[in-house]
């Protein structure tokens, strides 16, 4: 075996191996759980530093493994992968060492961080799958390691919302395996290919393609959280405020979307697909999707359920730019994919510190909380203006490159989405802004026995990951035409697909 075909497989042991290792670790092992989460962790950034490298070099890395006739285990590590997989794994460190400091105290964390490890190996398998039957394999195995995480208090609430979670994404899951099993047997491949393997199909029924086509999203649009398959996000939040950062900006929805990603790319091909005819209802189903959650948002009163609603709406950003036919809209959906990763986790973790430390869960009871915690109300607020598409913010740069593309597929009804989804945004985070800095401290909070007069921030341990977040949330925007950022890459990303960057 080459260095070159090694190394993806490495990049999934890191975590693998690590949670098989800390699912048999007592309890009372607290410092060396620590040390395998976060020797993991450093590892799967190490060496994914050097898959960037090779890739940006030119290097080509994947690796086969022969199952059975017509059957392989395909993995390759390009350029798309790899702006999953380094999202995945930079916020895969700060969610563990949020999640560290946030079950201090709780138990079964051997049993917590095994199914962390198991859940984040299955989006890097998603993400470097180099076919829809690898892909279909991690992406039930995402299924599988997230259900644990989210009925992990065992309360009946807990296990309610795992049970809806569930049912939805096993639906999805055989959604997808009809499609895929459909569109092997009518081509008899399944391979992600740059530019598609479609394009050249002669004799198929386009009718049988715009089914499978439908079974393939819908089977994606699950996790993704697409309008009408979204109801179990909500029902999600009685996690742990951890989990809820995994199931928004690292794992689960974000699999949904790159899956979108890769089936309009790579298995039918950009330009096969707008000839179709299948672009125009996928962007209209997310701009449904974007008001929708948007809409829904408004009438939240929990705070974890408000920002649950404005992930289904963000996500299918990224779905739209895929709709969006050419290759700025591409780059909005994209960079976005990053973008929204590193403002929602940063609202999350930041509504973990409140429900923590002053025993806040609803809107209506952040009132002053900016002067008690100030380092965690201004991460928050660094946040909720990102999702707003507020200048100097990451958020900014997606909406802008978004609607250059619906400008330049003269789909301006598009631009109309977004300008009003932008306005929702202000509408459902604005107010929370005006409660945590502008109202009058209240008489107690939550927490009775937490003073109502000082600062109290928390745990150095969960301050340090929304601040490293809210300041990327502003870098990704200030630094955005630098070598190394979020929207140079995505635009690299193009290059390859159509070979003229944008």
């Amino acid at each position: 075996m080459s260095y070159n075909e090694l190394l993806p497989l490495l990049v999934i042991a890191s975590s693998l191996l690590p949670g098989f290792i800390i699912f048999i670790l007592p309890e009372r092992q607290i410092v060396l759980r620590t040390m395998f989460n976060l020797l993991g962790a450093v590892t799967k950034l190490w060496l994914i530093g050097l898959l960037l490298v090779g890739v940006t070099a030119g290097e080509q890395y994947g690796f086969r493994y022969f199952l059975a006739p017509n059957m392989e285990l395909v993995f390759k590590a390009d350029a798309l992968a790899l702006l999953f997989v380094s999202l995945s794994a930079s916020l895969w460190l700060l969610t563990t060492l949020y999640a560290i400091g946030y079950l201090e105290h709780a138990p079964h964390r051997s049993r917590f961080f095994g199914f962390f490890s198991l859940c984040v190996t299955a989006t890097m398998g998603i993400a470097m799958a180099g076919n829809l039957l690898t892909f279909f394999i991690f992406y039930e195995l995402l299924t599988l390691a997230t259900f644990p995480l989210i009925v992990h208090r065992g309360t009946p609430q807990a296990m309610r919302g795992g049970t809806v979670y569930l049912a939805y994404t096993l639906f999805g899951g055989a959604l997808l395996l009809i499609g895929i099993v459909w569109l092997n047997q009518m081509t008899g491949q399944t391979e992600f290919t740059q530019g598609g393997i479609l394009a050249a199909t002669d004799g198929i029924s386009r009718t049988h393609l715009k089914l499978v086509f439908l079974l393939l999203i819908a089977g994606v649009g699950v996790k993704a959280a697409i309008v009408p398959l979204h109801g179990w996000l909500p029902q999600a939040m009685v996690a742990p405020a951890p989990v809820s950062a995994l199931l928004h900006a690292v794992a689960v929805v974000k699999a949904g979307a790159f899956g979108v990603v890769r089936i309009v790319y790579e298995i039918y091909g950009i330009e096969f697909a707008q000839s179709l005819g299948l672009l125009l209802p996928l962007a209209v189903a997310a701009a449904v999707t974007i008001l929708w959650g948007s809409l829904r948002a408004l009438s939240q009163g929990d705070l974890k359920r408000r920002l649950a609603f404005s992930t289904i709406s963000q996500v299918s950003y990224i779905v739209l730019g895929v709709g969006i036919f050419g290759t700025a809209g591409t780059v909005g959906g994209l960079v976005h994919l990053v973008h929204q990763g590193i403002m929602k986790i940063t609202l999350f973790f930041c509504a973990g510190n409140y429900a923590e430390t002053l025993g806040i869960h609803r809107v209506d009871e952040m009132d002053g909380a900016g002067r008690r915690m100030p380092v965690t109300s201004l991460a928050f607020s660094i946040g909720a203006l990102g999702m707003m598409g507020a200048p100097l913010t990451a958020g900014a740069v997606s909406k802008s490159w978004l609607k250059t593309g619906a400008l330049a597929a003269q789909m301006p009804w598009a631009i109309w989405v977004l300008s009003a989804s932008s306005l929702l945004n202000m509408a459902y985070f604005l107010p929370i802004l005006y409660r945590l800095w502008l109202k009058p401290l209240p008489a107690a909070w939550p927490h009775e026995e937490i003073p109502v007069n000082g600062v109290r921030e928390t745990h150095w341990l969960l301050l340090l990951p929304p601040l490293v977040t809210a300041v990327a949330t502003v870098a990704a925007s200030t630094f955005s035409d630098a070598w190394i950022s979020p929207l140079t890459f995505a635009r690299m990303i193009m290059g390859i697909e159509y070979h003229t960057p944008p």
